[in-house]
């Protein structure tokens, strides 16, 4: 029966949703704060160890952090405890004192039809796994085999076969006592205007239930075994308790298996869901033959916070997976995302686990790219952006896309992510001064260090930092994990002139440096800033000194000599130092992006070894070498220190 919005909150209000869990679980007393209505426990949907459950009485609300399950009472009865909403109502209602709601008779009567259809479809489903094991099924039996599945996957997920007759599953129904009524209504049979005589919907097909939350067979797919069938896969048509659009297959066992993998993993039908399943990924489900829908997109979100979402590596794939990206735009939330993963051109997770093994399969969904990747492939691949009008075009494309999303911080987020990704794509915008006076070294409009992914200086200056120096002779045969010249200038040049480290102390901090002596130098420095803020230079190599550094400090410095980058040591002038490390960390950023995409492609390359993930890689190479080949030393900087730099 249906119940009203406000009977529903009645009962919330008068039970606190912690009396309700409680009963499942043993509160973590360091965390629990009772007396706040604010409670921590293991949940009761995944094994944990530490706490990450959930539950707030003012909000009536329950989540878990570590498997995404989230609810209020109701959801809470009937996921654990398997109960029907309308008994779980009927339970809380008792509890608080509360007489339900007189009955609608209409609403009484829809659920009869419900229950009647359900019985149909429990006794079908019956039917199509007993003939599977008789003669009629042998042909059905040896395609299974074939496929691969053996005899206890076919049991578990209730694999059947519906005869090649046109009524041997009406006739079965009729005499177990169900009506006409009752099977037309589970759309078991064709039946309408001009059909006489109804005949079964289902004839010469291998038989998947589909079931609900609670594994009841609410429809049926069937795949053909003859050539030339019009329908290879045909599903049940849409009934009293099957609505294609807000269903997916295998959803109750797979939400169990997400507890332990962490995630739910989309793929196209019946048969990759089983395949994989029989190879160990017990977590897989699958749209029914249609595009993903939102409701299913909901569906998932409810059990995973990042699905992913598996599609073939071919351009139907591609745009399957584009599609979706795009549907999810205006549902993301914190946590709440979507990661992609392309399988080998021409290969599905069945051919894949049957080729390959479970490691091949294991291997495509470690390579899962996430959402933001997908936009940016999708707008970027096969273009061409030699000119500002492209250009332009494609940050309009870009933007247009991340203000579909829904939710402000994300969106903030996204927006963030977006500019990057431009700016390490096309390199910075020209600066926003030049030649300007001097009174812009303090900070000011266009002047300060804030700007620093901005390409800096007046006419005749620009940095003379660069991963070029790192091919010279003096710079060769260090180990592939020491810094590069550039990384020492960032370092040394803040530490030098601390006025510009006040100005862009966050990109200092977030600097992102290999293990060894410049990371334990930069980590110094924001030690010392930590327990107070220097004055200036002298009091900050004071610290340094303390802390037992110097030397080290000195030996950079010596290095940056040997390359005559002057503009970051001591005596430098404060403006060169500024247009020095603005450059210097707007080409450490693209560095750092050009490599990152570089080993997402040489990933996805390693699953998918298609034409596109290869020239994924030769694009991305072809970018690090221009910017290597960009990044030059130019003759005029420095000019202000009175150390004019050498053409390289």
């Amino acid at each position: 029966m249906r119940f009203s919005p406000h009977f529903l909150d009645d009962i919330r209000a008068r039970i606190p949703i912690s009396d309700v869990i409680g009963r499942r679980v043993t509160w973590d007393r360091r965390k629990t704060q009772a007396s706040r209505g604010d409670y921590w426990a293991c949940c009761p949907f995944h094994g944990e160890k530490s706490p990450s459950f959930h539950c707030e009485d003012a909000k009536g609300r329950y989540h878990c952090f570590g498997c995404g399950v989230s609810g209020d009472h109701f959801r809470f009865l009937t996921e654990l405890e398997g109960m029907s909403f309308p008994e779980a109502v009927e339970r809380l209602a008792g509890e608080a004192g509360l007489a339900l709601p007189e009955r609608d008779p209409e609403a009484e009567k829809r659920s009869e039809v419900r229950k009647s259809v359900m019985d149909a479809m429990a006794l079908a489903s019956g039917f199509f796994r007993q003939v599977l094991q008789e003669a009629p099924g042998a042909k059905a039996r040896a395609y299974l085999r074939d496929r691969g599945l053996n005899p206890a996957t076919q049991k578990l997920f209730g694999l059947g076969y519906a005869p090649d007759s046109r009524s041997a599953l009406k006739e079965f129904l009729v005499g177990r006592g169900v009506g006409k009524a009752e099977i037309e209504g589970a759309g078991l049979v064709v039946h309408g205007e001009g059909i006489a005589v109804s005949y079964d919907r289902f004839r010469d097909r291998v038989m998947f239930p589909i079931d609900d939350v609670r594994e009841k067979p609410i429809a049926f797919g069937g795949r053909a075994l003859a050539a030339g069938v019009p329908a290879k896969y045909l599903n049940s048509p849409e009934t009293e308790v099957f609505h294609k659009g807000e269903t997916l297959y295998n959803l109750a066992r797979a939400r169990r298996g997400a507890r332990d993998a962490g995630t739910l993993v989309v793929v196209e039908g019946y048969m990759d869901v089983i395949a994989i399943h029989q190879a160990g990924f017990e977590n897989a489900v699958a749209p029914l033959g249609t595009a993903l829908t939102e409701r299913q997109l909901d569906l998932l979100w409810r059990n995973a916070a990042e699905p992913v979402l598996c599609f073939d590596g071919d351009a139907a794939g591609l745009k399957a997976a584009y599609r979706a990206a795009e549907l999810s735009l205006p549902a993301l939330k914190p946590g709440r995302s979507l990661r992609f993963a392309l399988l080998p051109e021409g290969k599905d997770p069945d051919d894949l686990v049957r080729s390959g093994g479970a490691e091949a399969f294991r291997a495509v969904l470690d390579a899962a790219r996430p959402l933001a990747d997908l936009l940016w492939m999708r707008e970027t691949a096969g273009g061409v952006f030699d000119t500002p009008e492209r250009r332009a075009d494609l940050e309009h494309r870009m933007k247009a896309l991340t203000r579909q999303i829904g939710d402000e911080s994300v969106r903030r987020h996204y927006g963030q992510d977006m500019q990057e990704r431009l700016e390490g794509f096309f390199g910075p915008p020209p600066a926003a001064r030049r030649g300007g006076g001097r009174d812009d070294r303090r900070g000011g409009a266009g002047g300060g260090m804030g700007g620093a992914a901005r390409r800096p200086g007046g006419a005749g200056r620009r940095s003379v930092v660069s991963d070029r120096l790192m091919r010279s002779g003096l710079m060769q045969g260090r180990a592939a994990t020491a810094p590069s010249a550039r990384e020492i200038a960032i370092v040394v040049g803040f530490i030098n002139h601390p006025r510009l480290l006040d100005e862009a102390f966050d990109h200092f901090a977030e600097l992102e440096l290999p293990t060894g002596e410049l990371e334990r130098l930069r980590s110094t420095v924001l030690d010392i800033y930590a327990d107070h803020l220097p004055h200036g230079r002298d009091e900050l190599l004071e610290g340094i000194a303390d802390r037992g550094l110097s030397g080290v400090l000195a030996d950079f410095e010596e290095k940056l000599r040997h390359l005559r980058i002057w503009s970051v040591l001591g005596e430098a002038a404060l403006e060169d130092a500024r247009d020095t490390l603005r450059q210097a960390l707007h080409l450490q950023h693209r560095y750092r992006f050009l490599h990152r995409e570089l080993r997402n492609a040489e990933a996805a390359f390693a699953a998918d070894s298609s034409e596109l993930a290869y020239g994924q890689i030769v694009e991305i190479k072809r970018e690090i070498d221009n910017f290597a080949g960009t990044e030059a030393l130019i003759d005029g900087f420095g000019l202000l220190s009175g150390k004019p730099s050498r053409t390289f």
